[in-house]
């Protein structure tokens, strides 16, 4: 079944609701409550630019004490409005609105948020439809994550890769292992899971804690995005990384005999050979791509010359379909 997609704007999410004026006296605002039961808080605007909140718990509050319906009733409901409420763009992302309304004081955390659009009051949202669509977004992106690595999958990969090809600069990073089938034959699935999820540690540290997108493909394919051009640096450590601790993931017996064999891919008795890391990485620096094919297609001959060099390395735009100047 093909999932729909979730809403992921503030806005259209946003319950259209009445405003009232500024100059609204207290007793009209008590009118209002009292005739609507299920009216939970009115936002005052001026002009449509909304400029407070009342509730209805903290309305009853103020007119409820000795002197408050004396004090309040006939006078403007500013007297009694929340002044600072929690206003947002219409286009805000729910999970950005969900982190600033949860940081908000213990006596405003329940309080609706305002939406507008273009500066102008466009509708409420209640925590509780906030929340329940948070939820919603937060289980629809985990079924697009690898479910090893939890790292975004395929799917958001392309919608990222999308997203990339509109940016000025950008450097596609494509990480392959080399011999992990053979590791898998020779120690099982499982040891190979780990190995997986070592990648995914050093890969994040380089990438992910830089603010940047990483994303795994599948099996031992990863793929990072990176704004600018220089990468050097980040290949070169990641390499550092993987090699000096892969070692930890092979017997002492196997690392030690020279004579030692495994089965390669041809499922011949090949040398034994440790893993190493394979980078390749593609630039829009000499060369504009319009899709996200004419990206992948490229990025796999700058992969395919990678890979015919023995150990670690990383290449940067080394394939026949860029011609550098």
């Amino acid at each position: 079944m093909k999932k729909g997609k979730v809403v992921t704007n503030i806005g259209r999410i946003a319950k259209t609701v009445p405003y009232i004026d500024p100059f609204v006296k207290n007793k009209e605002i008590d009118k209002l409550f009292t005739e609507n039961p299920d009216m939970r808080s009115i936002v005052v605007a001026h002009q449509e630019k909304p400029v407070a909140h009342i509730t209805r718990t903290h309305f009853y509050q103020k007119i409820g004490t000795q002197y408050g319906y004396n004090l309040y009733m006939g006078r403007e409901s500013k007297l009694i409005a929340n002044t600072n409420p929690l206003i947002v763009d219409y286009y805000q992302s729910i999970t950005e609105v969900s982190k600033v309304a949860m940081e908000r004081k213990e006596e405003d955390l329940y309080d609706d948020v305002i939406v507008t659009k273009d500066g102008k009051f466009a509708g409420v949202v209640s925590i509780r439809a906030l929340l329940m669509k948070f939820v919603e977004i937060q289980v629809e992106q985990a079924s697009y994550l690898n479910p090893l690595s939890n790292l975004p999958g395929n799917h958001l990969i392309d919608k990222k890769l999308n997203e990339t090809l509109r940016l000025e600069k950008y450097s596609i990073i494509y990480f392959d292992l080399d011999h992990f089938k053979a590791y898998n034959d020779l120690y099982g699935f499982k040891k190979g899971d780990k190995v997986l999820l070592h990648l995914t540690e050093i890969l994040k540290r380089s990438i992910q804690q830089g603010g940047f997108f990483l994303g795994h493909i599948g099996g031992d394919d990863f793929m990072a995005i990176i704004p600018h051009y220089e990468v050097d640096d980040l290949c070169a450590k990641v390499i550092k990384d993987f090699d000096e601790t892969i070692p930890k993931f092979y017997k002492s017996e196997h690392l030690n005999d020279p004579n030692f064999k495994m089965k390669g891919r041809s499922g011949e008795m090949e040398k034994f050979a440790i893993m190493s890391l394979s980078i390749a990485v593609l630039t829009n620096e000499f060369i504009q791509f319009e899709t996200i094919e004419d990206l992948s297609n490229s990025v796999a001959a700058v992969k395919r010359n990678c890979k015919k060099i023995k150990g670690s390395c990383y290449l940067i735009d080394e394939c026949d379909c860029i011609q550098k100047v």
